[in-house]
């Protein structure tokens, strides 16, 4: 039986009219995307010796930057509830790329993400210009990471994570690892702190394959981001941002990652497997 991380969507190479596609759509993207960054980190010049760790200009920014992107790509972006204005985090599931977009474009928010990805090509250059949390994986750095954490979080940063730790086929919900929720619990944040659970829903366009907007395994970027770019019609992205509940309500890590996954589970669309 083949494993869902080995099983990829049947693909066809691009026509003419598909080229033209991701050549007009991939160099305004481009250039909204680097563009937008050149600017952020301008203003970050600024910003940085005025306000030290918190950032009120630069994540306008990049809120921007990612709701045009919506724009270029002609992806449909859809928002039910709203964003949390306490301080804390939300953890979301993971399905593509293209999450990082999607959830910027509606939050001023920090990512947690894994080290590997701070030394990415482009995607690495976006990510510590946005003020992404890189962790290693290794348990002898847990201390490190709660540190990083709590003085990010008494900065006024609202960090977003994905507890399944990889990203999915868009088909699935991988259950909820624990370990970063231990770091709500330490120096009396749990009295704090707020965390929000958001399902991300992605609709594959008509007559594609479900999987579509799914990255995952190892799969190749630069492939994926091609067959975005040349899609027409596109589908759309849906977000959930369900009622945010105190940390300290919970006994510890393993309660408040029970109740995230199973809230997270109740907003995506009954098909979705385990």
């Amino acid at each position: 039986m083949t494993d869902w991380r080995d099983d990829r969507p049947a693909t066809a190479g691009f026509s003419i009219a598909d080229w033209a596609r991701i050549l007009g759509r991939g160099a305004i993207f481009g250039a909204v995307t680097f563009g937008g960054l050149a600017i952020l980190l301008a203003v970050r010049l600024i910003e940085a010796p005025l306000f030290r760790a918190h950032r009120p200009w630069t994540p306008y920014i990049t809120q921007a930057v990612c709701k045009l992107a919506f724009v270029i790509l002609r992806i449909s972006l859809s928002v039910r509830g709203r964003p949390m204005q306490r301080d804390g985090a939300m953890v979301s599931n993971h399905c593509s790329w293209l999450d990082i977009f999607a959830l910027n474009a509606c939050a001023r928010i920090y990512f947690v993400a894994k080290a590997e990805v701070g030394t990415w090509p482009g995607i690495g250059w976006l990510a510590r210009g946005t003020g992404t949390v890189f962790i290693a994986r290794k348990g002898t750095e847990a201390k490190k990471h709660q540190a990083v954490f709590e003085e990010r979080l008494r900065a006024g940063h609202r960090l977003l994570f994905f507890p399944e730790g990889t990203s999915t086929d868009c088909l699935r919900m991988l259950p909820f690892k624990t370990t970063l929720f231990e770091a709500f619990y330490t120096h009396g944040l749990d009295r704090e702190m707020y965390i929000q659970p958001v399902s991300l829903i992605y609709r594959a366009p008509d007559g594609s394959d479900p999987r579509f907007y799914g990255w995952y395994s190892d799969m190749d970027f630069a492939s994926h981001l091609l067959l975005v770019l040349a899609q027409k019609p596109q589908g759309r992205v849906e977000i959930v941002f369900h009622p945010e509940v105190p940390v300290d309500g919970f006994e510890g890590r393993k309660a408040l990652a029970t109740h995230c996954e199973r809230v997270v589970r109740a907003g995506l669309p009954p098909t979705i497997q385990s």
